[in-house]
């Protein structure tokens, strides 16, 4: 190399730089997503240097302090008119703070309140070696029915670190619906998927089932984002940017600047279409809709049934806002080559759904198809393409989740020796032995049907009438016919458990201590308040219905 050519090299590099900008944050509009992740943060501290046996009540205590401050900030933020007069992008661009952002946010915090009481159950298992235990296993790492497994239950030990891990998921799914550009999106979607494959793994019995349903979950979860991410690249490609905006802009054919080097590729329909289709894809994988299913019915018979209730709740929340924020904001230009294929997404999995959930046997299962019929009745409204649309399914949203989360409360309180007896079987004539929990169990199986008086009513007939008006009659048909098929099998439970014999080796039901019976109740609560008056929150939804663009 040439004196003169190091030269060179060196004046160029002495040139003054251009300052970088730091960035500009708007911690106050972000204040939910940072307190429960330092409140995560702390609680891996807390995990290093807090006694073990004080570590369970200061865990429980950090996290339901930090989802009622997040869920407080939310408010405080929805007061401000953040959601509607003053909703705006935060966070140099990488996150939308608007009505449906706040509003799912506000249904994740709460959901996750109301999953972390039933995580911290300790009276439904009997008291091994003079020590309370929960759901979950008392050593992770230890191989099950190992020595060293009957130690650290002898020891008493306990994974408290299900309290971070819970609360790093419901990180990532604050973010996830929030997210204003796509790699944001990716990330957030990591974030809250990989606690959530750990937590399926931890359950107490059936420790083998527990650790496969993980590993199902890890291996078709980890496909799923290959694809949203191989998607988020072709997306980059066509649109030389992964903001949401500029990727609208370059849709609709309003953009002006085009980067030379993406000039050869930006525009190309074929990146466009391929790269959006991937995307919705692992979208609708975390929602659990009918091609991209297979996961549902195993990991929520495997895992931990307090960690079942909260994955079936928030994650779909979580993904429904991002699947909207993606379809509205991103690729309304493309709405005539996206609706047909959502339409035939939404009917397969409504009708998938119902009809394979009539053969199964085990309470869990049941309520996993139940889920995807559920997925398939939200995508409804998503397809309405209308305001109507967004605010129906978020009140959905709101409905359902806790609804879910109660069940799978009240599926933990029925035992027999191996722990839960989830089989259908079992649950004969329990209607007869614990009249109140068949009850309750009962009111939310309703809900999940759509009877009227119910929450599942409200936001059925919600998000059909958007769907109705916004064109999609036909759909409409083929949810009702599916309600009416999922009707059957939600009453044939209601009916084995109130007009059926006991067992006399039937399993019996454990009183819980007032965590669960919160969670249970405020379910309940929900459920009949949603279903008698729903007209507040069907407004404060509709309010909410509005994307910052």
């Amino acid at each position: 190399m040439s004196a003169t050519a190091v030269h060179s090299l060196w004046t160029t590099a002495a040139d003054p730089i251009d300052k970088i900008d730091a960035p500009k944050i708007e911690y106050g509009q972000l204040a939910p997503t940072l307190i429960i992740i330092g409140a995560a943060v702390l609680g891996v501290l807390i995990e290093a240097f807090v006694p073990r046996k004080f570590r369970y009540y200061v865990q429980l205590f950090v996290s339901v302090v930090a989802l009622a401050a997040a869920f407080a900030a939310v408010v405080a933020l929805a007061a401000g008119d953040y959601g509607t007069t003053k909703a705006r992008i935060a966070a140099m661009g990488a996150i939308a703070v608007d009505g449906p952002a706040l509003f799912l946010q506000g249904t994740i915090l709460l959901a996750g309140l109301v999953a972390i009481f039933t995580f911290a159950e300790r009276r439904l298992d009997p008291v091994a070696h003079g020590n309370r235990v929960d759901s979950f296993v008392a050593q992770a790492g230890s191989v099950p029915g190992s020595a060293g497994e009957q130690a650290a239950t002898k020891a008493g030990f306990t994974t408290t670190e299900v309290f971070p891990l819970a609360l790093f998921a419901i990180g990532g799914m604050l973010v996830f619906p929030a997210a204003n550009d796509l790699l944001t999106l990716f990330i957030a979607l990591e974030v809250f998927s990989l606690p959530l494959y750990l937590l399926c793994a931890l359950a107490r019995r059936k420790r083998l089932m527990s650790q496969e349903a993980a590993v199902k979950y890890f291996l078709l979860g980890a496909f799923a984002s290959a694809f949203t991410l191989f998607g988020i690249a072709l997306i980059y490609g066509y649109a030389g940017s992964v903001s949401y905006g500029t990727v609208a802009k370059v849709v609709d054919g309003t953009v002006t600047t085009v980067d030379p080097a993406l000039a050869g590729t930006m525009g190309n329909d074929a990146l466009l279409l391929i790269g959006g289709a991937m995307i919705v894809m692992g979208l609708l994988f975390k929602v659990g809709a009918v091609p991209f299913h297979m996961w549902t019915p195993d990991v929520y018979q495997g895992a931990p049934t307090p960690v079942t209730g909260f994955m079936a709740a928030a994650t779909k929340v979580a993904a429904f806002g991002a699947l909207l924020r993606l379809l509205y904001v991103v690729l309304p230009g493309l709405r005539w080559d996206w609706r047909p294929v959502m339409m035939g997404v939404a009917v397969i999995t409504m009708l998938g759904g119902a009809i394979v959930a009539i053969t199964q046997t085990d309470i869990k299962r049941l309520l996993a198809y139940s889920s995807i019929a559920h997925a398939g009745f939200i995508l409804a409204g998503v397809i309405a393409t209308t305001e109507e649309g967004i605010s129906s399914v978020l009140f959905y949203l709101a409905a359902y989740s806790f609804v879910t989360i109660g069940a799978f409360a009240v599926v933990t309180l029925v035992r027999d020796a191996g722990g839960e007896a989830t089989h259908l079987s079992k649950w004969a004539g329990l209607g007869r032995r614990s009249p109140l929990v068949a009850a309750v169990f009962a009111v939310f199986l309703l809900a999940f049907a759509g009877i009227p008086l119910t929450s599942g009513f409200s936001g059925k007939f919600a998000v059909f009438k958007a769907a109705a008006d916004g064109g999609a009659g036909a759909l409409v048909v083929v949810g009702v016919i599916s309600s009416a098929i999922a009707a059957f099998f939600y009453i044939r439970v209601i009916v084995l458990m109130f007009f059926s014999e006991p067992k006399t080796d039937g399993p019996t039901v454990a009183v819980p201590s007032p965590l669960t019976m919160t969670a249970i109740g405020i379910g309940v609560a929900v459920t009949l308040v949603l279903g008698v008056a729903p007209q507040y929150f069907l407004d404060l939804a509709g309010d909410a219905g509005v994307f910052v663009r």
